[in-house]
């Protein structure tokens, strides 16, 4: 029998750091779009793995894929090859569009991701005129280690750390005047997530994009997008810059759902400044393992054969059009409702934590962002019918709170 959802909160209590927001449920199984804690509740989960899960809780393939793998080899540095990381390369670079001799690097994590993105960066400015500064966007996020932190154009989440990193200078969306302004010669780069997550699912406009590619062309500097939350399949195309039909980037990079679970995060550059990665510049030991590569494999493979990129389209038009009829069903509450694909939220006028918790209580787990947005990532694979039932505890919970 697992231990009870109090005894393992005891323990956290006394043994681990508290750095997170706990909520006090021992998850012991997962399932699709479902969870269940010790005491055996069933939960329905609107945000697997705060978007790592994008095809729900132990999914098939992928399953099968890291069962196999951990009967023939775990480990081995990266001095050495091995298929796996080779296919995922070649498969996951096939994805991408307008990006021109495109090369992957993996790591673990999307901080990760980050840190080698804004690395490659410099060492490519370097070879340019000396350019190291970047400009990114308020409310975006990029992760917690330094480079990614410095780079998050939030200074709530930047507080009591500093001094951060030098070279960052911060932009509001959709605003390409101030975008030009902020470059200067010593501008190596534009960062910006096409869609923000944690900064409450706000997108950029295809027609900022573009002025931003022609800004950083005009400058001579590199266009960057963050895909870790917003990537593998979320928007309905494989990178939300597809889906809005934004210019390509010189670099992406990406995480949370390409490994269905599993940890692995990775970069995408155009080929001239991938060759600024040489050995000795940088390196992870864990990065692109074989059990991260063959699961990645998985998810492509299974994204692909069960068409899901068009279920996330339907899939997140239900989810708004739901969200919606909740924004008018309560105005009081409700101020905004937005999102693209499968990622949605719903701004409140009233905090957010505790319509969370509520919900929870409720059975449907969700979170909340910047004090009053509620947040949906909700996996690829979700039925219309759990969209409905997670929209109805959702409605019941507004009309209590």
């Amino acid at each position: 029998m697992p231990m009870s959802s109090k005894e393992v909160a005891d323990l956290y209590a006394k043994h681990l750091t508290g750095n997170y927001g706990r909520a006090p449920l021992n998850i012991v199984r997962g399932a699709g779009s479902h969870v269940w804690d010790a005491e055996g509740r069933k939960y329905l989960d609107l945000l697997p793995g705060i978007g790592v899960n994008g095809l729900g809780h132990c999914p098939p393939r992928v399953v099968e894929a890291l069962r196999k793998q951990l009967g023939e080899i775990l480990h081995i540095h990266n001095n050495y090859m091995w298929e796996s990381q080779a296919l995922l390369a070649k498969e996951l670079t096939a994805k991408t569009t307008g990006i021109d001799a495109p090369r992957a690097f993996f790591c673990n994590s999307g901080s990760e991701a980050t840190e080698v993105s804004l690395k490659i960066a410099r060492l490519w400015g370097k070879q340019h005129g000396g350019k190291w500064k970047f400009i990114t966007l308020l409310d975006g996020f990029h992760g917690r280690t330094y480079g990614a932190i410095s780079a998050t154009g939030q200074p709530g989440l930047q507080k009591d750390i500093e001094p951060l990193l030098p070279g960052f200078t911060y932009v509001p969306i959709n605003d390409a005047a101030a975008l030009e302004k902020a470059f200067d010669a010593e501008t190596v780069a534009f960062v910006a997530e096409p869609v923000q997550g944690e900064g409450g699912i706000n997108s950029c406009t295809r027609e900022y994009l573009q002025a931003a590619r022609a800004i950083c062309d005009k400058h001579g500097a590199l266009l960057l997008y963050d895909e870790v939350q917003c990537g593998m399949g979320r928007t309905g195309d494989y990178f939300a810059y597809q889906t809005l039909g934004a210019p390509a980037p010189d670099v992406l990079w990406l995480a949370k759902a390409l490994g269905g679970g599993f940890p692995i995060g990775g970069m995408i550059a155009k080929g001239s400044v991938a060759e600024c990665l040489v050995p000795g510049t940088h390196g992870s030991t864990f990065g692109g393992n074989h059990l991260a590569c063959v699961a990645a494999r998985a998810v492509i493979a299974t994204i692909d054969a069960d068409k899901l990129l068009p279920r996330a389209k339907t899939a997140g038009a239900r989810l708004r059009s739901g969200l919606r009829a909740l924004q008018e069903r309560f105005p009081k509450k409700v101020k905004a409702a937005r999102g693209v694909g499968l990622m949605a939220a719903l701004e409140l006028t009233i905090p957010a934590a505790d319509v969370v918790a509520r919900c929870r209580e409720a059975g449907l787990l969700i979170n909340g962002t910047h004090q009053t947005v509620l947040r949906f990532l909700p996996a690829m694979t979700i039925s219309d019918a759990e969209i409905d039932e997670g929209l109805a505890i959702l409605g019941k919970v507004l009309g209590e709170v």
